[in-house]
């Protein structure tokens, strides 16, 4: 679970302290620091002045290249050309800099990852196969152990012991690697949405049962989680209604109300993402004759919305994947 440090409070912190810590600017972006401080070694994407001695002060100006950098990869932009590229459209303020380093061409090897291995700790064995699979891009290799990962276990297992430590092992790696790895994570992610989304087509949802609409808030990529929500609805029986990544906020007040969903799940990756008005509003719409309205329960997931769920009232907030599925499959069977 995130902590919940406040928009204000850091708002606050960047005034009375000339700017947030490596670790809060983590928190709003929804990255690890490690993953921040890799950015600043390797591609220059640190503050633009520091007090030697003294831990790195990030300001305002500093996150918005860090946010512009998150954007661009979000996207499928290598981080090089990402850092690159948030460095140029910021390059006026910072005159005297050097362009980032570039990271040295590695030796490439057919079928061989270069020795290296992903940082996965203690996993199940199928976990590290379909790991050792993804970094040889072996593509049948990965479909065959999902699908049968997906087969063999519920989905919730196989989501948060098998499928989420391959894909955070391969994050992990791509950023501590620059350039590297980046399309090891392109093939497990689509391997990953392509497995999921047959589980979802084998759904046989309820008749006329209403459906949970699921969409990633405006300017959000990361589309995975809400597939997995999807399948596991499916499985349930339960309706589905899929908009996938960036759904613009007029789309989607659109769809909300076109639907009539029992629920609207929006998932947000990192605070540059969670749009709170979007949210009051998704809390505030109801449709339907007067004195009969109907509402959809609001669902606010994934790490981005930390800082603002508290605030929305309405507004409900799962911490897992089984934890939405639960909740889902109460409200659309109620």
């Amino acid at each position: 679970m995130t902590t919940d440090t406040g928009e204000g409070r850091e708002t606050a912190d960047i005034t009375a302290h000339g700017g947030l810590s490596t670790g809060a600017v983590a928190r709003q972006l929804g990255v690890a620091p490690t993953t921040v401080r890799s950015w600043d070694r390797r591609y220059g994407l640190g503050p633009a002045s520091r007090e030697g001695g003294r831990h790195r002060r990030w300001s305002a100006r500093d996150i918005a290249v860090l946010e512009r950098m998150c954007s661009l990869t979000a996207t499928g932009v290598p981080p090089g050309e990402a850092a690159r590229q948030a460095l140029a459209e910021d390059r006026p303020r910072r005159p005297h800099e050097a362009a980032p380093a570039q990271s040295p061409a590695p030796e490439i090897r057919p079928g061989a990852p270069g020795g290296h291995g992903l940082p996965l700790g203690k996993v199940r064995a199928e976990c590290r196969g379909l790991a050792r699979a993804a970094v040889r891009l072996d593509s049948p290799e990965v479909e065959r152990l999902l699908a049968a990962a997906l087969a063999d276990l519920d989905l919730v297992e196989a989501w948060d012991e098998i499928i989420i430590p391959a894909l955070r092992a391969v994050g992990r790696k791509w950023a501590s690697s620059g350039e590297r790895y980046v399309e090891v994570e392109h093939l497990l992610s689509w391997q990953v949405s392509s497995a999921l989304r047959r589980v979802t087509a084998q759904g046989r949802p309820r008749p006329g049962g209403r459906p949970v609409l699921l969409a990633c808030a405006p300017g959000e990529q990361h589309t995975l989680p809400l597939e997995a929500v999807a399948a596991g609805l499916s499985q349930r029986s339960v309706p589905v209604r899929m908009f996938g990544a960036a759904v613009p906020a007029g789309a989607l007040f659109e769809a909300v109300r076109r639907v009539g969903p029992v629920a609207v799940v929006v998932w947000s990756q990192s605070g540059s993402t969670a749009q709170r008005d979007v949210a009051a509003v998704l809390c505030a719409s109801e449709w339907g004759v007067s004195g009969a309205r109907t509402a959809p329960a609001v669902v606010l997931a994934g790490p981005g919305w930390a800082t603002h769920a508290r605030h929305l009232g309405g507004s409900l907030r799962p911490h897992s994947l089984k934890d939405a599925l639960d909740l889902l499959t109460g409200l659309g069977t109620s």
